[in-house]
């Protein structure tokens, strides 16, 4: 390993070719990651509001608060991940998932524990829904999730199995969302006395158990498969000082214009995914429709995009495939908004249409972060892959935080009475029409604005993109020379 003047040279491994073997084992890591996250983005407000009766603006509130603290971990585990050395022949991120995978799946079971219902005091539901919800997110989340985002840069040198690791990265979440949006509510939605659909406490808790159950194994697979390539030694051993590697990161334009875009997306998908169910309780009156409504959302993208997004990405570049999508799913969303449809059949036709246009940027965001490291390592000739993903991972969970925020402070806003909603009763008109308007509008805005961000703020285009890895490219063959 050498230190040039462009900085530290990465070094290629000799193993064994990349291929379907890695592709498949990224693709388990986020199956399992969604096992846990995708499960608070659908369920965590509705169980706390729902069964445990806690206020939805106390629930919004947590979310904001611990995603602000996040920024602290997420990039102190990324600083840590790039700067703690590794042994001779050893894996730089890998690690990190066989340690992590049993605390994380605890963690997130430890939040849908139903006999919290029954506490006396609001003040000790609302505690113990804060302590598992720090343990799981900023703690257990952030040592699993960032080195495992980051392996991404060091599987392979080219952009093309980035993509290719992205979209089955984003073909995992999708399986996990296929089983969480469709399975779980056949499971957990009940009916009770007064023929008013509603979340049942204890399906819900064994649900949870489940789906940790499963993110472990889906864990296992992932370390099993994967095999990291590319090997840099610690960014301390060149002696980069870490203000200075901070003040790089914080100034990578590409970065920026990438946050602002995910922070968006996530606003508005997350934000449509957590009141999906409010709406099947509501304004549909079965919880139980949740599942084929994200059956027809999710199927088409998990059996088509696989193989349409990377041939898009490469034919048109990921930048302008994602602004052409997010701009048309928008445009279907504000459309169903405008109808105000009652008929299940025709909202469930719009949804998935714009699913399908979301799915077919969100298959190819996780290649996009490998081109801004690739972008940060031209400019600055250190390639910090953990510290660059944390920052961006934070952003991501900011967005998460608005999502979850904006949900509770919304639901409360138009009047949800979440004391009516644990005993089983039903919300007023006025509440149900507003709760449609919501699903709908919020969403379609927000993605519009993530196709304009990524038109005029966002630089990696195509052409940019292929310079860079010449220009990587030409520098590693100029170092093995040497």
């Amino acid at each position: 390993m050498t230190a040039t003047a462009q900085g530290i040279t990465p070094q290629i491994r000799a193993k064994r070719p990349f291929g379907l073997r890695d592709k498949l084992g990224y693709m388990f890591g986020d199956f399992g990651n969604d096992f846990t996250f995708i499960l608070q983005a659908m369920f965590f407000t509705l169980f706390y509001t729902n069964v445990a009766g806690v206020k939805p603006a106390h629930v919004a509130t947590l979310l904001l608060v611990a995603r602000i603290f996040d920024g602290f971990t997420d990039v102190g585990m990324g600083i840590i991940v790039d700067r703690l050395p590794v042994k001779d022949g050893g894996d730089r991120f890998k690690r990190w998932i066989k340690f992590i995978a049993i605390p994380v799946a605890v963690a997130s079971a430890l939040m849908y524990l139903s006999f919290i219902s029954s506490f006396d005091s609001y003040t000790l539901k609302v505690v113990w829904m804060c302590a598992t919800y720090f343990l799981w997110g900023s703690v257990c989340y952030t040592a699993i999730n960032i080195p495992y985002g980051s392996m991404a840069s060091v599987m392979s040198t080219d952009a093309d199995d980035r993509a290719q690791l992205s979209v089955y990265r984003s073909t995992g979440a999708t399986l996990a969302q296929l089983v969480i949006t469709s399975v779980l509510p056949l499971v957990v939605f009940t009916t009770n006395a007064a023929g008013i659909s509603v979340l049942n406490g204890p399906r819900m808790t064994t649900a949870a158990i489940v789906c940790s159950v499963l993110a472990v194994v889906c864990y296992a697979i992932c370390y099993k498969l994967c095999e990291e390539r590319v090997f840099t030694e610690s960014i301390s051993h060149a002696g980069v000082g870490v203000g200075k590697m901070l003040k790089d990161v914080f100034s990578n334009r590409a970065l920026g214009g990438l946050i602002l875009a995910a922070l968006l997306l996530l606003v508005s998908s997350l934000f449509l995914g957590g009141i999906l169910g409010y709406l099947m309780l509501n304004w549909f009156g079965n919880g139980k429709l949740q599942s084929p409504a994200s059956l027809a959302a999710l199927i088409p993208a998990a059996v088509i995009l696989i193989f349409l997004a990377p041939w898009l990405s490469k034919r048109f570049g990921k930048a302008e495939v994602g602004a052409f999508a997010m701009g048309v799913g928008g445009a279907v969303l504000l459309a169903a908004w405008l109808i105000k449809t009652e008929n299940f059949w025709l909202w469930v036709t719009f949804y998935a249409v714009a699913m399908f246009a979301i799915s077919t940027f969100n298959y190819l965001i996780w290649a996009f972060i490998t081109d801004v490291i690739d972008y940060q390592e031209v400019k600055t000739g250190i390639r910090n892959d953990a510290t660059v993903y944390s920052v961006y991972s934070w952003a991501r969970k900011l967005g998460q935080a608005a999502a979850g925020g904006l949900t509770g402070y919304a639901l409360a806003w138009v009047g949800f009475d979440s004391a009516a909603a644990s005993q089983g009763l039903a919300q007023t008109d006025a509440v149900k029409s507003a709760i449609y308007d919501l699903s709908t509008l919020v969403p379609g805005v927000g993605c519009l604005l993530v196709g304009l961000a990524l038109v005029f703020l966002y630089p990696l285009k195509k052409k940019v993109v292929d310079e860079n890895v010449e220009i990587l490219s030409a520098r590693r063959a100029a170092d093995i020379v040497n």
